[in-house]
């Protein structure tokens, strides 16, 4: 199953990461290595919050990397959630259907 973390991020986000972010990308990097990070980034335009994708077999995945994570524990982030996506299409859909020809 494939699972969404959000991110809110706080207005000033973009001064105040620079300290945090190598420890945030470490987090990210070892998340990756067990196969349980798909993919993910900070929002553009204004860059006030993220999403980031996750593989597993519960949402305790995202979670356990939220409550790690030196971006919410040191305030960065003021609300995060999680939501189960259903993937269907794609080459990584967890639920893939079939496309029939037309």
């Amino acid at each position: 199953m494939h699972y969404v973390l959000f991110y809110d991020y706080v207005p000033d986000y973009l001064e105040r990461r620079g300290a945090l972010r190598e420890a945030h990308v470490a987090l990210a990097k070892a998340t990756i290595a067990r196969g349980e990070l798909f993919l993910g980034g900070a929002f553009a335009g204004p860059a006030d919050g993220a999403m980031i994708v996750f593989s597993g077999d519960s949402p305790a995945v995202a979670e356990n990397f939220a409550k790690a994570d030196p971006y919410v524990s040191n305030g960065l982030v003021t609300r995060w959630w999680v939501r189960e996506w259903t993937t269907v299409v794609g080459k990584d859909a967890a639920q893939p259907v079939t496309m029939e020809a037309e």
